[in-house]
């Protein structure tokens, strides 16, 4: 009986090169396009929401000037799938598996875990030219896959 493949695992495996292999992926929000991350202020409400989001999606979110591999990544919205083969990593749509943005796999030097915010598990993933970005993941062990085969 064949094996029935998610949507996730399907899109993860869509528009891959001849002999590309898939090693992981998993469902995660940019930083700097999460929406709804609050900080709870004591006496400040919507101010302290309006802080939270701004601190999420501008302090910690990306690094690297105009030219630096993070700052290629497009501009979304909304949660992607971080796809790591063989030959790329990239982010990829959710229903469609059509390439938001990718780069080669030499590129990445490693994913660094760290605490989280809320209840999402928050990592950077470094670049070669030494910038870096700034994902949000429901799963820790989304996390600690990226982890074991990027590094």
């Amino acid at each position: 009986m064949p094996e029935t493949l998610s949507r996730h695992q399907r899109s993860a495996l869509g528009h891959l090169a001849p002999g590309e292999q898939l090693q992981t992926f998993g469902v995660v929000v940019p930083a700097k396009s999460a929406k709804g991350v609050k900080l709870n202020i004591h006496g400040h409400g919507r101010l302290g929401g309006q802080f939270g989001d701004y601190l999420v999606h501008n302090v910690g979110a990306q690094s690297g000037g105009a030219g630096s591999i993070a700052a290629g990544m497009p501009p979304s919205s909304g949660a992607l799938l971080l796809r790591v083969t063989d030959q790329r990593v990239g982010l990829v749509h959710p229903l469609e598996g059509t390439p938001v943005w990718e780069v080669p796999r030499t590129w990445v030097a490693r994913v660094e875990r760290r605490p989280r915010l809320q209840l999402m598990a928050r990592f950077r993933l470094h670049y070669a030219d030494g910038s870096w970005l700034a994902f949000l993941t429901m799963r820790r062990r989304t996390l600690e896959r990226f982890r074991t085969w990027i590094g």
